[in-house]
């Protein structure tokens, strides 16, 4: 015959009486409400200053790894050895 399966009660009920704090969202309250249009804007500024320093920093980068491949280039055309593993083996088309 089956067994009976006791019912587990727990001393505390499921749905508990207290109920957690409420958030400052469920408020309507932001923090961009919360602030004065003064730091607000300060941080905008400097948000945007962040950007613009980040840009201007990948654009050096950029222009330093151009610079590199240009002088790697340069080195690599005045290598000989270079020169001749990697030109057109159909002489013929050059006359």
């Amino acid at each position: 015959m089956g067994k009976k399966q006791k019912k587990i009660t727990s001393s505390a009920p499921r749905s508990s009486s207290k109920k957690a704090p409420k958030n400052e969202s469920e408020n309507g309250l932001t923090l961009k409400d919360l602030l004065s249009n003064e730091v607000l804007g300060k941080l905008k500024a400097q948000a945007d200053d962040m950007k613009q320093a980040e840009a201007s920093r990948k654009e050096e980068l950029r222009k330093q790894e151009e610079e590199k491949k240009k002088q790697e280039q340069k080195r690599l055309e005045n290598d000989f050895s270079y020169l001749l593993e990697n030109s057109d083996p159909n002489w013929s088309k050059h006359k």
